[in-house]
């Protein structure tokens, strides 16, 4: 099963399905606007902007399960996320990525590449490489830089 036949909710509340990224490279974060690695939105952006010509998108995935580190609103988010980051990627509605509600794309996810020390997501800014085809490629920690992810965003495309 591919990524593709997820469907997801926009910030906005409506429904969205991941196939309208078919053919696309995509990278998945769950995102907090009150965290250590906040600043990495200027990275995702800079890396999506970057690639989005040729076929890459970064999604991210409000999440408030850390810290409580995402306490605001769709809305609060989004705002935040164009005025501070001048953010173009999609955010989508904010999610549980761990435990009974979390979202059946993140229980997915997981299943397709655990973490160093199991599946759980362990901290916002968990980032999930997807090819072209929907298949999850690498999983990577929260420590680890959009700058850094971007030779193998390049391969894929």
């Amino acid at each position: 099963m591919p990524v593709h036949e997820f469907n997801v909710r926009r910030a906005d509340g409506e429904p969205a399905s991941l196939g309208t990224y078919v053919g696309h490279v995509l990278l998945i974060v769950n995102v907090a606007s009150r965290c250590g690695f906040t600043p990495q939105y200027a990275g995702l952006q800079a890396l999506h902007a970057r690639y989005h010509d040729r076929g890459f998108s970064v999604l991210g995935f409000p999440c408030n399960q850390f810290g409580a580190q995402e306490p605001g609103t769709d809305a609060e988010i989004r705002a935040f996320c164009d005025m501070t980051y001048k953010v173009t990627f999609p955010i989508f509605a904010k999610i549980d990525v761990n435990g009974p509600k979390a979202d059946p794309l993140y229980t997915w996810l997981k299943s397709k590449k655990g973490g160093l020390l199991g599946s759980a997501i362990k901290w916002n800014f968990t980032k999930f490489l997807i090819d072209r085809h929907g298949h999850v490629v690498e999983r990577y920690a929260p420590t680890t830089t959009p700058e850094a992810i971007a030779p193998d965003v390049e391969k894929l495309l």
